[in-house]
Formats: structure tokens, C-alpha cells, sequence
């Protein structure tokens, strides 16, 4: 393949699917920690065990394959990957080889299209863990209780051309996994090899092994750019060390053909049929490009607010239930701007908060109807996502409401003139920002709730 950016980069990405038991036993995912409580002979491989086929888990693989717009198999194969390494006690795993469950599809990342190859099923390998850290530790311990969890593996075509563009590909496939539920981000692994070359050493490919979270892909792989510009590079594997922020070396670079593909004997061909496609189609949700095209056609909104909106389902269908009670430019700087503010300040999701939509689009209301200021209105907003309340209990309470009286308002401006000889000597003096100083002793008597230009004008009235 002839390449033309400076840097080529390829994303192998396996992620795990959200079903209560593992791929071809009925041990569960999720449940006792205790290292090795969740196993049985098939998870471990024993002789005269017998895999048999999570039908939940093909169904979630099926609707990750269409929504990626892959072309979808007629049979489903599963193959055996034979290698001998601690994490899988069989010695090979099962996983998906000639035929594929989905080939050929997109997804899009800044205008531009990113190549799907494939889609497969396999299965988890054992946890791997190294008590001193990857590098230190002269043992290693092993925990198959992850061992046979169902796992998606997405792979793309060597499409992306920067770390960046890598993060926002996993920003997205994240997305789709989460409008289609069958990922969930708090209980679920996903894990990415990322292969990177670069111009100037001759696109000799390197691998970068399980690298987790979208800041640690940007960081493994600028670190790697860097390493393969100042060293020698061969075709091999490396691990990221999150810790130590550095990529070590693993493994000379394996290829296919090592793997010794086998059919496996103890799976059956399953029979992909046309309905068992299309019932699967109807229950696909419309995922967040069609829908942020949607929001800009229905709402008139900018295609770049759109598109932030509409890449959580959580803040999609926030603004979806605002945008029938405000207008939607109301809906976009409160649900896009301001709830993002308060989230990214506690450093926390939508998901984690359990914002109670009612209270939050009642606020709303009250804004656009100018009973609250916008700047009370962001101090209940950062309360709000503490805990839920009576929004309008709570302003009633506090004496909060908007002061819309226009005589009240002169009075109270009135007497922070008086309280304030210097700094109206200082603006009738040209100083323009002596009048802030007034404005400032209005809103503390009236706890924020004027608007603060329509304090100005009056300030600038009587003086």
C-alpha cells in the first residue's frame, strides 16, 4: 500500500459487550472480584468442555457491524488462534479469521471517512497482573475472571494520519456503542492496539499492545512518533506503560500465518439469515450524525453545536425534551455550554449525576420567561446537579426571582450611588469602569437578581 501522510496509523479496537454472561459459557461478566471466582472448564479450556454461543452477544456484534455500515456475513464462523501465552489456559483463543461478521464500513471523524475492514467476535484473554508495574515486576499473576468475556474487535484501515485523529475515532466509536446500549462505559473494558509508522523510517509498522482511555492513545502514540524518529525501528510489538509514559518493547511483530488458524470443531457454523438482519435493523436507534443533521434541518441550529450535542445520547435527548418548551437557542447554551461547565468543573458525565430533567428544563422556562437571572440561574444549575430540588420552591425561598419592579430597582440603585461617591466621581471623570463598582454593591443587595444591564442603564440615569 503506498502511503503519502508523514505518519500512518491503524486501530485495532476490542471491546467488550455489555451481556450478563460470557461468550460461550453462562459464567457472569460482572459480579465477585476474587480473582479466579468467575470461571468454569470452558472459560479455562479443560478437556470434554464444549463452548456454546452467547445468542445476545452475536445480536449486539450484528447491530455494532450494521451501524458501522459493514457488510454483514451469511454464516459465522469462529476459528481457533493458536499461541501459547499464560492469559488463555487452552492455548489458543477463539476468535474470527477467514470470514469476518462484518467487512467494508466507515466511520467519520472530522469530514473525513475512516475505512472499517473488519468486525469479529472473540473471546477475552485472562488478566495479566504485574505487582511492581510492567518493566519491575519479576512475576506475573493471573486473573481469569475476564477470561471468555465477549469482545467486538474493530479494525480499521491504516486511515488515520495523528494522535488526534485517533483519540476523536474512539470519541465517536464510543458514541455509537453507547446509543446502541451495548457498551456500558462504567463496567465494560475497551482496549486499543494502535499500529503507527512514520515517513521517514520507511512505514515500518510497529504495534503498540492494550492501551486504554483517549488521552493514554494520544499520549502512546506521540510518544511513539517521537521514539521512531531518534531510534532505529523494526517490526515488532510494544506495550504502553501508562505510568512511565513510554512504549517497551514486547515482541518481535508476529505474523498471520503464526497464529496457525484452525476452523474450531467444537463450534458449529451459525446461519446469519436475512430476517434475523433485518429484525435487528428496526430496533437500531438513530445514532448521533443523523441525528445532529436532524437538529440542524429542525432547529436551525449551527451544524458545530449540533454535532457536540448529538455525540451523547444522555445531552441529545436533554435537548430534544428543552427544545419543546424554549427556544433552541435558549436549549443550546444551557444544555451544550453552561450543564458542560458545571460538569467538566466536578469532573464527572451526564450519566453520573442523575440530573433531574424536570427541575433542569424548568429552569429553563424560567429564564426565558426573565424570572430568573442567567447568573442565579447558573448558581441553582450548579446546585442542581448535587442533588435534586423544587427549582422554583427553592428561588421563592431565597428571594430569587428576577427584581422586575422598576421603581424598587431605582431605589436600591439610587442608594448604591449614594454608598458610592468615589466611584461616580471616577466615572464622571471618563473612568467607564468605576461604574462596575456601583453595579456590583446593586447586585450583592439584590443577590443577583437584576439583570445587570438593565442596572447600568438605570445607574447611568440618575447620574
Amino acid at each position: 500500500m503506498k502511503f503519502e501522510s508523514d505518519v500512518v496509523i491503524g486501530m485495532e479496537v476490542h471491546v467488550q459487550l455489555n451481556t450478563k454472561t460470557k461468550l460461550f459459557c453462562s459464567c457472569p461478566t460482572q459480579g465477585s472480584e476474587e480473582p479466579n471466582s468467575r470461571c468454569c472448564p470452558v472459560c479455562l479450556g479443560m478437556p470434554g468442555s464444549k463452548p456454546v454461543l452467547n445468542k445476545q452477544a452475536l445480536n449486539y456484534a450484528i447491530k455494532l457491524a450494521l451501524s458501522l455500515g459493514c457488510e454483514i456475513s451469511p454464516e459465522l464462523i469462529f476459528s481457533r488462534k493458536s499461541y501459547f501465552y499464560p492469559d488463555l489456559a487452552k492455548n489458543y483463543q477463539i476468535s474470527q479469521y477467514e470470514i469476518p461478521l462484518g467487512i467494508k464500513g466507515k466511520i467519520s471523524i472530522e469530514g473525513k471517512d475512516i475505512g472499517i475492514t473488519r468486525v469479529h467476535m472473540e473471546e477475552d484473554p485472562a488478566a495479566l497482573v504485574h505487582p511492581e508495574g510492567m518493566a519491575k515486576s519479576n512475576y506475573v499473576l493471573i486473573d481469569y475472571n475476564r477470561s471468555g468475556n465477549p469482545l467486538c474487535e474493530v479494525v480499521t484501515e491504516p486511515d488515520l494520519t495523528s494522535p488526534g485523529q485517533a483519540r476523536e475515532f474512539m470519541k465517536n466509536l464510543i458514541s455509537v456503542l453507547n446509543y446502541l446500549k451495548i457498551f456500558d462505559i462504567d463496567t465494560c473494558i475497551i482496549k486499543a492496539d494502535a499500529n503507527i509508522s512514520i515517513k521517514e523510517k520507511d512505514y515500518t509498522r510497529v504495534e503498540i499492545k492494550n492501551i486504554t482511555g483517549f488521552k493514554e492513545i494520544e499520549r502512546a502514540l506521540n510518544y511513539e512518533i517521537e521514539r521512531q524518529k531518534r531510534e532505529d525501528v523494526v517490526l515488532e510489538t510494544r506495550a504502553w506503560d501508562a505510568e512511565a509514559g513510554i512504549t517497551i518493547s514486547m515482541r518481535k511483530k508476529e505474523t498471520e500465518e503464526e497464529y496457525g488458524y484452525i476452523i474450531d470443531p467444537d463450534l458449529t457454523v451459525t446461519t446469519i439469515t436475512d430476517e434475523m438482519v433485518e429484525k435487528i435493523k428496526v430496533d437500531m436507534p438513530e445514532l448521533a450524525r443523523e441525528k445532529a443533521l436532524r437538529f440542524v434541518e429542525s432547529h436551525k441550529i449551527r451544524k458545530e453545536d449540533a454535532f457536540v450535542i448529538a455525540q451523547q445520547r444522555e445531552l441529545a435527548n436533554l435537548f430534544e425534551i428543552a427544545v419543546k418548551k424554549v427556544p433552541a437557542k435558549l436549549a443550546v447554551a444551557w444544555v451544550r455550554h453552561e450543564l458542560n461547565r458545571v460538569l467538566n468543573y466536578n469532573k464527572k458525565s451526564l450519566e453520573q449525576v442523575k440530573l433531574d430533567e424536570k427541575e433542569f428544563i424548568k429552569l429553563l422556562e424560567l429564564i426565558d420567561k426573565k424570572e430568573v437571572t442567567e447568573n442565579v440561574a447558573k448558581k441553582i444549575l450548579e446546585k442542581l446537579i448535587e442533588k435534586t430540588f423544587d427549582v422554583e420552591k427553592y428561588i421563592d425561598e431565597n428571594k430569587l426571582r428576577a427584581v422586575s419592579n422598576s421603581d424598587e430597582l431605582e431605589e436600591i440603585c439610587k442608594k448604591a450611588i449614594e454608598n458610592s461617591e468615589k466611584a461616580v466621581q471616577d466615572y464622571k471623570s471618563g473612568n467607564e469602569k468605576a461604574l462596575q463598582f456601583i453595579v456590583g454593591q446593586v447586585m450583592r443587595e439584590t443577590r443577583g437578581a437584576a439583570s445587570p444591564q438593565v442596572v447600568i442603564e438605570i445607574i447611568k440615569k440618575i447620574i
